[in-house]
C-alpha cells in the first residue's frame, strides 16, 4: 500500500472512530437525560464528559449538537450547555395541546391509513410491549414516540404531523414521571389502549379512534399530574 492509501485509511478509520464515539456519547447522554438521571437545568461539563468517554471534545461537542437538536440540551448565552429545564408553569397548556393531537391524529389515521402504515404501527406497537415487558423505561419512552409519530404520519397531514412530533419530543421527560408512577411496571390495561387505538385505526372507525384517543391522552395527563404533585418527602424522628 502506497503512503496515500495508506493515509486514506487511516483517515476513514479515525473518522469511523469518531462516528462510533459521537454514537456512543449521544445515546447514552440521551437515555441519562430521558430518564432524569441528569436532571433538567444541569450544567453539562464537556472536559468531564471527554474524561467520562475516554475521547476528545470534538465528538462530545458533535452529540450535543445532536443532544440540541432533539430538545433537551440548551447553549446559553454564555456559551455554557445545560439540560433544557421542564416549564411546570406552561405544563397545562402543553397537555391541551397534546391531548388534542392525539385525538386528531388518531382520526385521521382512522380515514386515510394504508395497509402498510397499520404494518409499521403494528410493528411499534409489539416493539412497545416487548420494551414494557423488559422494563425498559428508555425503549418505552422512545418507542411509544415514534408509535404516535407514525400514526400521525398515517394521517397525512404534514402540519399535524409536525406539530404532534414536537409535542411529542418535548414531553419525553414527562413520560418518566408516568412510568415512575407505576414503578416502572406499566400495568396491562394501559398497554391495551394502545392496542385499541391500532384496531380502532384499521377498523376505519373514526368515532371509536377519537374514544380511545381521548381516553389514552387523559389518564397519561392525571397519571403525571397525580406524580407530580404527590408528597414524597420522607418522615423521619428527630431527637432534639
Amino acid at each position: 500500500m502506497n503512503d496515500q492509501a495508506s493515509t486514506g485509511a487511516e483517515t476513514n478509520g479515525a473518522k469511523r472512530k469518531r462516528g462510533l464515539g459521537v454514537a456512543t456519547a449521544y445515546a447514552t447522554l440521551k437515555r441519562e437525560i430521558l430518564e432524569l438521571r441528569i436532571p433538567p437545568g444541569s450544567l453539562i461539563d464537556e472536559i468531564k464528559l471527554t474524561e467520562r468517554f475516554g475521547m476528545s471534545r470534538t465528538p462530545i461537542r458533535e452529540a450535543l449538537v445532536k443532544l440540541a437538536s432533539d430538545g433537551l440540551v440548551v447553549t446559553l448565552p454564555n456559551r455554557s450547555t445545560v439540560v433544557a429545564p421542564i416549564d411546570f408553569l406552561e405544563m397545562p397548556q402543553f397537555f391541551d395541546a397534546l391531548s388534542l393531537m392525539y385525538r386528531v391524529t388518531t382520526r385521521l389515521a382512522a380515514v386515510n391509513r394504508t395497509e402498510d402504515e397499520i404494518a409499521s404501527i403494528r410493528s411499534l406497537q409489539e416493539g412497545y410491549a416487548e420494551a414494557v415487558a423488559a422494563k425498559d423505561v428508555s425503549g418505552m419512552i422512545e418507542v411509544n414516540r415514534n408509535f404516535h409519530a407514525e400514526i400521525a404520519r398515517a394521517g397525512k397531514n404534514r402540519y399535524y404531523t409536525e406539530l404532534f412530533e414536537r409535542l411529542l419530543d418535548e414531553g419525553r421527560r414527562l413520560l418518566r414521571f408516568y412510568y415512575s408512577s407505576f414503578n416502572d411496571e406499566l400495568p396491562s390495561v394501559y398497554l391495551d389502549e394502545h392496542e385499541e387505538m391500532v384496531a380502532a385505526i384499521e377498523a376505519r372507525d373514526v368515532a371509536r379512534a377519537d374514544r380511545v384517543a381521548r381516553a389514552h391522552a387523559d389518564q397519561i395527563v392525571r397519571q403525571i399530574q397525580a406524580y407530580i404533585a404527590a408528597d414524597r418527602r420522607v418522615n423521619a424522628e428527630l431527637t432534639l
